[in-house]
Formats: C-alpha cells, structure tokens, sequence
C-alpha cells in the first residue's frame, strides 16, 4: 500500500496546538487569526513534535468504529491490548517482554512526574545529558528532586557520552535516578549497544535506577539499529523502567496514552499507587483503540513515514550547504528532529528569534530549551509536508543568507 505525505492538511478549527498556538514565555498563547493571512505572513510551524501527516488508513477506521458506537464510557484495556505492545517489541526490536509489565499512563511526561514522586526522597538527584528534552528538567525540579547534568560531547555535531563525567556524577550518593533519552532528542542519536550496556554499567555500579525516555525509538532511521536499554540484560532490565508510547510514531499525542514498562513487581506495585495516590485512574477510550491498532496493523506506514522524513533531512542538509554554509545539522539517526547549530550567524538569542520568527515567520524550537549547551541551536520538526518545508527553507534564506556571509 502506499502512503502520501505531500498532502497539506489544514488544521485550522482542530485545537492544533502546533498550528494554533504559540509560546509566550511560559504561557500558550491561543493564536489562530480570524481572517485567513497572506501566504508571506502565514506562521510556518516547525516546533513542537507533532506529526502533520493523517494516520495510518489501520488507525482511522478501527477510530471510526469506535467512534460510530457511539458509546464512550470509561474503558480498560484488554489482554489484546498488552499482546499488540509486547509483540510490537519483539517483532519491531527483538525484546520480550510480559504483557504484565505494563502500566497505561496519560503520556510519558506525566509517568516521568509520577517516577520522581515514586522514587525519590527530598533532597535527592535526577541526572540528565543535555541538551536534552526541556520535560526532564520539570519532572525533577517541581517535584523537589535536584538536578545534574552529564552533559553531551558536541564533537563537530556528533554527539557522545561523557563516560568519565557521567562516573564522577553518579559517584555522588543523592543521584539515585538517571534519565535516558533513547534516541535522544534533540541531537537526532541513537546511541549503540556498547555505549548503552557502559552507560547501564556506570549507573548499577553508583546504584543509580536509570529511567529510560524511548518513546523515538520507533523512528530510527535507515542504517541505525535501536536497542531498548532494558533489552541488554536481566539486571538492567529489573532495575530500569522504560517509558514508551505510540504517540511520536504514528501521531498519536492528542489521545495522551502512553505504556511505561517496569519488570521488577515491587517496582511496579509502587508506581501504580502513586497512580492511585494522584488519582490517576482508567484510560483514554480512543487511545487504548489507536494504541492497538497502530501496533498492530500500522508497521508499513511507519515504514513509509520513516522513509519521507529521511528524505526531508537530507534536503534539509543539502539547503544548508548550498545556502546557508555557515549553519551545521548533526546526523539525524532517530527521531524527525533536527538539530542545528546556527552559531555562525554571530547573533544573540533575541536577534535570532526577531529574524526567524518575527520576519521570517517560522516557529522553531530555540536550543536554550534544551539547556545551555543548546545556546545557538535551532530544533526543526521534519515531519511535514516537503511543500511546506520548503517554503520555510526559502523564508529562513531570505533573512538569514546575509548573516552568513
């Protein structure tokens, strides 16, 4: 079957949140204009990690059928639920897990909330490898955990682990859980069994539970191969929780279902009262069915997503180096991400955003977000239409060409 991924669907009228709304310092700002725009003033919206692509046929139609019963009272998940997701693992990565193992939570970032209340006492310490995803950092801070970074190596755009940082960090006897970003997000890696199994190593020998964020680990691109950090033994995998959800894969974030996983019971036990505790019960009807199917029926037009973002990074590249030379995208291995280091233009962060979102008008994610090794970086969500890709390319040349120069 095939997929098409050219079509400009307008989301006008959807409560799109990366197509009508902005972010206003820490405030969303509702921001979908009344009258329709000239094409030049049009706000070209490449942030926030929302597919703009229709799902899966698989997808729409088991909705469809759900939604024509008309019906949606509180739902739970079935065993065929938890056999769709344990046998996506296996057949997808080669990890076997029990159907048992899973709680439903309403989206990774609220499981990785609920992990901090879960696992840690006042004053302890969640380590994460920035620049990485912004949620990291709240997930700790507003839950009164501490925060330490074992930052990235940026090594010309390719980024590493720090291995003898992350032995010194871990050495500290409050770090107790370490955050995983696995592909990581945003520099586009996928990191290789070995650099997984001396990570997972250096965290059991300090007795740090390592929480791994895998929720791209669908999406890795041709030539790389993702490893489950869980899958790489028994004791990673007892003592590691993995947070995964179909919601990056096959745009799925509106229906805010995710699937954490945690073999060791007491472990589990522990996290579903927290679930309790917060009043977090049940499950989103139409998530449970989207879940299932995309699982089930969805693999082939992952397969063809994968594919057209693939395309739209190597164009991307290929823009850069024809126009703007001085700007530099890391390899995008995983995820629909890229990551660019912009720091050639010699402009300061407001600059930037007056140039690429004022007169330009597209809306990246800035690198600060990420923490301050992003300072200079832009974030591009590829997973658009190459029209529409294009017409910001053309945009950001036109007010940037001159700065690289």
């Amino acid at each position: 079957m095939s997929f098409c991924f050219d079509e400009e669907i307008p989301r006008e009228g959807t409560h799109s949140l990366k197509w009508s709304f902005r972010m206003q310092g820490p405030h969303l700002i509702y921001s979908e204009p009344e009258q329709p725009l000239a094409e030049s003033e049009q706000l070209l919206p490449l942030w926030v990690a929302d597919m703009d692509f229709r799902c899966a046929p698989a997808i729409i139609e088991a909705m469809q059928k759900r939604v024509a019963h008309g019906i949606y009272g509180y739902s739970a998940a079935t065993p065929g639920y938890y056999a769709a997701i344990s046998n996506w693992m296996q057949r997808r990565h080669h990890w076997t897990i029990d159907p048992d193992w899973i709680v439903i939570t309403p989206g990774v970032v609220p499981a990785l909330n609920l992990l901090v209340q879960t696992l840690l006492r006042p004053g302890e310490k969640v380590l994460v490898q920035r620049p990485v995803y912004y949620p990291f950092f709240s997930a700790a801070q507003n839950n009164g955990a501490g925060l330490v970074s074992n930052s990235l190596l940026n090594v010309a755009g390719d980024y590493r682990m720090d291995f003898e940082d992350l032995q010194r960090k871990t050495a500290d006897p409050a770090v107790k859980l370490a955050f995983l970003c696995n592909p990581h997000n945003p520099v586009g890696r996928v990191w290789q069994h070995q650099e997984l199994l001396r990570f997972g190593e250096i965290c059991r020998a300090n007795q740090v539970r390592v929480i791994a964020d895998e929720i791209h680990g669908d999406l890795t691109h041709e030539g790389y191969r993702f490893t489950p950090f869980a899958s790489l033994g028994s004791d990673f995998q007892q003592h590691s929780i993995t947070c995964t959800a179909a919601s990056k894969s096959f745009n799925l974030a509106g229906l805010t279902t995710s699937n954490i996983i945690i073999a060791d019971p007491q472990l589990r036990e522990r996290f579903v009262a927290t679930l309790h505790r917060n009043g977090l019960l049940g499950a989103n009807a139409f998530g449970l069915v989207a879940t299932e199917a995309a699982y089930t029926h969805g693999e082939s037009w992952l397969d063809a997503a994968l594919a057209y973002i693939g395309e739209n990074a190597a164009h991307l590249h290929a823009w850069l180096t024809q126009h703007l030379p001085g700007l530099r995208m890391s390899p995008l291995q995983g995820t629909y991400l890229a990551w660019v280091d912009c720091n050639a233009l010699h402009l300061s962060a407001e600059a930037r955003h007056r140039k690429i979102f004022e007169q330009a008008r597209v809306y990246l994610d800035d690198g600060l977000l990420f923490g301050p090794e992003g300072r200079g970086f832009e974030r591009f969500n590829l997973a658009c239409s190459r029209h529409t890709l294009n017409r910001a390319l053309q945009r950001l040349v036109r007010v940037l060409q001159a700065d690289t120069g």
